[in-house]
């Protein structure tokens, strides 16, 4: 491909049917009919959808589109699709394309062959797909045709949602009303939608395909659970922001243009922290169309990467000993009249609808930490918690040093001041002075205030965006409608005392939910013990972190703004622990064949070929030090013995429970299947290179 010939800037949007296609397919009063769907979330009008039907069909067509697939997110967190034909025979020996209104709204997938976290039996099958109007349908290309894919929700035939997309669009509509009240509060009466956005940053490894095959556990697992640590790692520090090495960078270009075409408005690509570790990061959107976005963003990376002989690995730590894999979160809401509602401005004491917003999602998050914990909880993402390149999993605030002194000064009275942002003087003379920000930035802290936006840093790089959304907008939906019926009861609509009974506010959410705010290094020990003083939660692990979503205040929360009902929230909790320990089984599967098949077999022929040596040179008169036979004999019985004590902790589990199996698997298993490694990486460091069967992790890494 030429990239040449064709400006990406032209590319953008080009497969997408954008509201401008739309303004010119369709009739003027049905094109009105359909935006105004989109731009306030009203119900879709009887009769639009036929209409929007037969235009989608002929631009799909000519665009080369054969099939139409209604595109959904079930609770795996990947993509599902089903594809239908177009075409349908004529009867006169031809055929003629063919799309309904009908077949438009509402497709029929299966509804019990999907996690459902017992909402549906293996007979109760039946399922829909409904069409998302707010999320614009797209073609997916292929070097033999073209689809076109509408983005739709996923529900059972009693109504429930069996997907990621229902809860966001229901918890968006929640927050839009709750911050309506507030918008109101200060004269804002325009009704313009308030919806949440999104920008996910997303992290991911590169690797030479070859190395990705020769791995099971990297086919099978998408991580590695076995393998010593390179000579050379992180330690350096020449990976981060370094140049891009030409073949990744060839990949990244072709991953822009297709993201491109799609009308994702990817902006930044950078070498992250480890090294064959990358970021590639799009623009605020959407909420829910962000969430549609990244999930095509994943496929995008792992399409391309195929093209140019590498593996892309999404799991949030592939490689022990380096940096893993985040998918940071920046979250913001705002509305087409009023802008994003949390940028501060210049005096931010002074921006009273900015201080009440914040406000409102610092008591939000503290109310509701286990909550935020809860939804980034996985097999994957406990590996990655916690360590030395992602936040702790105790959910703190960093608000950056102006706006914690302005809520400082509210709790003692009223704020009166914001620390300046300031300038920079570099001290060389050609370098221009630097606009200075009022305060530094925090890479520690899970919930980061950032400018204009929250960053939730503790999302792992393998999950949907959806959960940690629906979790974000539910509590601030909440926060929103407390504060607004405490303004509404103290100010009784007078402008005047509106003022007053705010700073009352903000100083009562400050005293009561400050313990939540905490600026300093998360990584460190003493953070860990004032945490604990402080009274937030440190759910380390997925078994600790999921049984928060059966709690009576989670039920609530999500029942009170119908955002999930008590059984689709109670189908979740089961579906992400089943998921759990069925991760955790088929990695102790594949350590335990892995084990048997390659590294016992490997360390054996090792262990073969030097005491072979051995009795040669004892046998011609000379004396063969037995350190390195005597090491490899040792290690092959810890290899066996641990592999062996493995196999046993599997067989005699008996769990009364998915929560006692999580638990078992996580206290009992995976410190196991720990034990296996250690043995095997000890003997990778011993055993000659020709016979160790898998690729190291110095190849993986560092081989571009």
């Amino acid at each position: 491909m030429n990239f040449i010939d064709t400006p990406t800037q032209k590319l953008f949007n080009a497969n997408v049917f954008t509201t401008q296609a739309m303004q010119r397919r369709l009739p003027k009063n049905i094109y009105k009919s359909v935006l105004k769907t989109i731009k306030t979330g009203s119900k879709l009008e009887a009769g639009v959808a036929d209409v929007v039907a037969t235009a989608m069909k002929d631009w799909a067509l000519e665009k080369g589109a054969t099939h139409y697939s209604h595109v959904f997110y079930p609770l795996t967190g990947l993509t599902a699709e089903k594809h239908d034909s177009f075409f349908a025979p004529d009867g006169d020996g031809g055929a003629i394309a063919e799309f309904s209104g009908a077949s438009l709204i509402q497709g029929e997938p299966d509804g019990s062959s999907f996690p459902t976290g017992g909402i549906r039996a293996t007979f109760e099958a039946r399922g829909y797909t409904i069409w998302d109007v707010t999320s614009p349908a797209y073609i997916l290309e292929n070097p033999n045709g073209t689809t076109l894919c509408i983005p739709t929700a996923f529900v059972s035939w009693t109504g429930e949602a069996l997907d990621k997309k229902t809860p966001v669009l229901r918890s968006m509509q929640a927050l839009n009303t709750q911050a309506q009240r507030i918008l109101a509060l200060f004269g804002k009466t325009d009704g313009a939608l308030v919806s949440s956005t999104a920008g996910p940053e997303q992290e991911y490894f590169l690797i030479d395909k070859n190395f990705f095959f020769a791995r099971p556990d990297l086919v099978t697992a998408g991580r590695t659970l076995f393998g010593a640590a390179s000579s050379k790692g992180q330690e350096f520090d020449d990976h981060y922001f370094g140049a891009i090495p030409e073949r990744v960078l060839a990949f990244m270009f072709e991953v822009e243009r297709e993201l491109f075409k799609l009308g994702i408005p990817v902006k930044t690509r950078h070498n992250e922290v480890a090294p064959g570790q990358y970021e590639i990061a799009p623009i605020f959107e959407s909420a829910n169309i962000a969430t549609d976005h990244q999930q095509l963003m994943m496929i995008t990376l792992k399409r391309v990467a195929a093209k140019y002989g590498m593996a892309c690995l999404l799991a949030e730590k592939p490689f022990a000993g380096i940096n893993g894999s985040g998918k940071h979160v920046n979250w913001s809401l705002g509305s087409s009249s009023q802008g994003n509602l949390l940028d501060p401005g210049a005096t931010p004491h002074d921006n009273a609808q900015f201080m009440l917003f914040c406000g409102a999602v610092i008591r939000a998050v503290h109310l509701h930490q286990g909550l935020l914990r809860a939804v980034v909880a996985s097999a994957g993402n406990d590996h990655r918690l916690g360590a030395n390149e992602a936040p702790p999993a105790i959910i703190s605030i960093f608000l950056g040093d102006q706006l914690t002194d302005i809520f400082e000064q509210i709790k003692k009275g009223g704020a009166k001041k914001s620390i300046p942002g300031g300038s920079l003087t570099v001290g060389v003379d050609v370098l221009p002075p630097l606009a200075k920000d009022a305060g530094d930035r925090n890479r520690t802290s899970p919930f980061a205030f950032t400018g204009n936006r929250f960053e939730f840093r503790a999302v792992g790089s393998n999950q949907s965006i959806a959960g940690p959304l629906v979790a974000m907008n539910t509590i601030v939906a909440e926060s929103l409608d407390y504060c607004a019926t405490r303004l509404e009861k103290d100010a009784k609509g007078d402008p005047n005392k509106l003022n007053a009974a705010l700073q009352k506010l903000l100083a009562e959410i400050i005293k009561e939910h400050g313990a939540v705010v905490f600026n300093g290094d998360g990584y460190t020990e003493e953070w860990h013990k004032e945490a604990k003083k402080r009274g937030l939660l440190n759910l380390k692990t997925t078994p600790e972190a999921l049984p928060v979503l059966r709690t009576t205040a989670v039920k609530q929360l999500f029942r009170k703004y119908k955002v999930l009902s008590t059984r689709e929230l109670e189908s979740r909790y089961e579906t992400y622990l089943e998921q759990y320990c069925k991760s955790v089984a088929v990695e102790t599967n594949l350590v335990i064949e892995m084990s048997h098949t390659m590294i016992f077999p490997a360390a054996v022929r090792y262990q073969n070929e030097l005491a072979s040596t051995c009795a040669n040179l004892k046998a011609v008169g000379y004396k063969f030090d037995t350190d390195t036979l005597d090491k490899i004999t040792a290690l092959i019985k810890e290899l066996q013995d641990s592999t062996a004590a493995l196999e046993r902790t599997v067989a005699e589990s008996h769990a009364t429970s998915l929560l006692a199996e999580a638990k078992h698997s996580c206290d009992v298993i995976v410190p196991a299947v720990l034990k296996v490694r250690e043995a095997a990486d000890k003997l990778e460091g011993l055993v000659a290179d020709d016979l160790w069967p898998l690729p190291s992790y110095q190849e993986m890494l560092f081989i571009k």
